[in-house]
């Protein structure tokens, strides 16, 4: 009976090395920039996409500072959006799925990074 072709444990190991440095990507999107894994486009996908959600949660806690008595429950509804795109970001990212996230992630990857 012939064997079942097997993956090479090394490539299975770097596999999950870029699927963990997806997932930081949306914590602390800098991180992986500054390892051997910015050079992986599945890294790069997800660092365009954590980035984008920090250029959103930062706008939205400048008007927050700016506009505090007014429209101060539609940021932080805005807010909550944002930790929820977090979220299926990393789903996606532990999934090694490359899905834009709603709303943002189209010109979140039409970023230039790296």
């Amino acid at each position: 009976m012939p064997e079942a072709p097997q993956t090479p444990q090394p490539q299975l190991e770097a596999q999950k090395k870029n699927t963990g440095m997806a997932i930081v990507a949306y914590i602390l999107f800098f991180i992986p920039l500054l390892t051997d894994s910015k050079n992986d486009p599945f890294v790069k996908y997800h660092v365009k996409q954590g980035f984008g959600l920090f250029i959103c949660g930062l706008a939205l806690s400048v008007l927050r500072w700016i506009l505090p008595w007014f429209l101060g429950w539609i940021i932080d509804l805005a807010s909550l959006g944002i930790f929820i795109l977090f979220i299926i970001g990393i789903i996606n990212a532990s999934n090694g799925e490359e899905k834009p996230l709603p709303l943002i992630g189209k010109l979140a990857n039409e970023l230039k990074i790296v």
